[in-house]
């Protein structure tokens, strides 16, 4: 067997037990949950246990010049953790571990591969809340929520994983260990390096610990509504009103499209017939949550909703909730689905589901749509018959249009999943050229061999 020098220095730093270099172990780190593309074999894939193994790895891979994948749970859907034929995957899934829980500064300091809901369950033991919940709480890790700055359901009210960043431990891209950010409440002191890296898809280093906000735990939720309305305007006008005048702690919508896919795989007996229905929820203390649903209930009325159910049986609401979050997973049930993620303002989101239900028509496409109507980030899944090449090239057509449809109404290409591979094309787009350039030096300037995870977002790896 032909040595592989880099690999065997590896093992020195890492440990043997650690490298992984067999091409049918390797090839199960190939992809994350992305479907429509799949990374190439990378030359090895080490499961550290530490930073300071991370940080070894990391000035070997720039001694030899090997591109760099950092890579957690594989839950992303955006081919974002994808490697590169020869590169180094380094894999933080293993560095599980909370590490402290802090009741008086209201901070949780985890390593990367911890769970969302297992933090989530921890805190929540000691009277305290993580708010930020991707619809993939259950598998996805703190790492990748960091990296692509994850939103979620309670979005609308408690905001997105950047709003409770406060100190993150990193691997540059050269490979020192690096402290970002701080565990004070403020601090104006420089640039916020921390905000910087949450968000940057592993293109500027390894988060190897993160130390994140807490809340105290909210009340318990009021009840649930649930807004069937037959005209997406009507919907649209909800949404406005809801949003310009309350807090709830969930607001969100799903198409007919989703809803009978829910109702065929659940049986939860929502209505089909209506173009969209709103979920909402109310965490307000007292009676003043009641207070905030009645109010919700009476908006939906008066927007033209013509079926308003509510349940204060906590049961009722987890069903409806998890049908919610399993919403992709009652589309993929019906064929081969590609995920988008756009985000429209919250003013156009009744108008932007009618245009997607247009660009589905004109394509001959089935789309899916569901999302959170409180921040305008939607979800639009194309359902596709077959996996079949001509079937797959409409699909990105239909898949592009719905992009720009999102960009004409002042969005964004992606809420809360991240460029990754799949939307590369689209950043020029978004972005004015001298934006995208200041992204490309500043990326030039912390990682100057362009070795971590390149051919990501706006930055392709530069070959000699």
């Amino acid at each position: 067997m032909n040595s592989d020098i880099f690999v065997d220095r590896l093992r020195d730093a890492v440990g043997s037990e650690r490298v992984i270099v067999d091409p049918d172990i390797m090839n199960s780190y190939r992809a994350d949950r992305t479907t429509t593309v799949q990374g190439e074999m990378p030359r090895v894939v080490i499961t550290p246990s530490s930073t300071a193994q991370i940080a070894r790895a990391v000035k070997l891979a720039n001694e030899f010049e090997v591109p760099v994948i950092p890579q957690g749970a594989l839950s992303g859907l955006a081919g974002g953790a994808d490697p590169i034929s020869g590169s180094l995957v380094i894999n933080v899934a293993k560095m599980d571990r909370i590490l402290d829980i802090d009741p008086v500064n209201l901070l949780a300091t985890v390593e990367p591969g911890v769970i969302n809901k297992t933090l989530k369950d921890a805190v929540a033991k000691e009277g305290f809340f993580y708010p930020p919940d991707p619809g993939s709480y259950t598998f996805c890790s703190i790492g990748g929520n960091v990296s692509t700055n994850a939103g979620g359901l309670c979005c609308v009210k408690y905001g997105v994983t950047a709003d409770y960043v406060s100190e993150l431990e990193i691997v540059s891209p050269t490979g020192e260990i690096m402290t970002l950010g701080r565990r004070t409440k403020k601090s104006s002191a420089g640039y916020r390096l921390a905000q910087l890296f949450v968000g940057s898809e592993g293109t500027l280093g390894v988060l190897t610990k993160a130390t994140m906000r807490l809340r105290h735990a909210p009340a318990p939720v009021a009840g649930t509504v649930v807004a069937s309305f037959s005209i997406l305007e009507e919907m649209g006008d909800a949404l406005r009103e809801i949003a310009s005048k309350l807090s709830p702690s969930l607001l969100e919508v799903m198409d007919q499209e989703t809803v009978r896919a829910i109702n065929a795989w659940k049986n939860l007996g929502i209505d089909e017939e209506a173009e969209a229905v709103i979920v909402a929820q109310s965490d307000v203390k007292g009676g003043e949550g009641a207070e905030e649903l009645k109010l919700i209930e009476a908006i939906c009325a008066q927007s033209g909703s013509g079926e308003i159910y509510r349940t204060e049986d906590p049961d009722e609401a987890d069903a409806l909730l998890e049908a919610r979050r399993l919403a992709l997973t009652a589309l993929e049930r019906l064929g081969p689905a590609i995920l988008d993620d756009v985000g429209v303002p919250v003013s156009r989101i009744g108008e932007m589901i009618s245009e997607i239900a247009k660009i589905a028509k004109k394509w001959q496409i089935t789309v899916g749509t569901f999302g959170h109507g409180g921040d305008g980030n939607l979800h639009p899944t194309l359902v596709l018959p077959s996996r079949d090449q001509e079937v797959i090239e409409i699909a990105d057509r239909c898949f592009a249009d719905i992009v720009a449809a999102a960009l004409s109404m002042g969005g964004t290409i992606s809420g809360e999943h991240g460029i990754g591979l799949i939307k590369r094309d689209f950043m020029k787009d978004q972005y004015g050229t001298e934006e995208i350039e200041w992204m490309r030096r500043i990326k030039a300037a912390l990682d100057p061999k362009w070795l971590f995870n390149p051919n990501k977002v706006v930055f392709d790896r530069l070959m000699p």
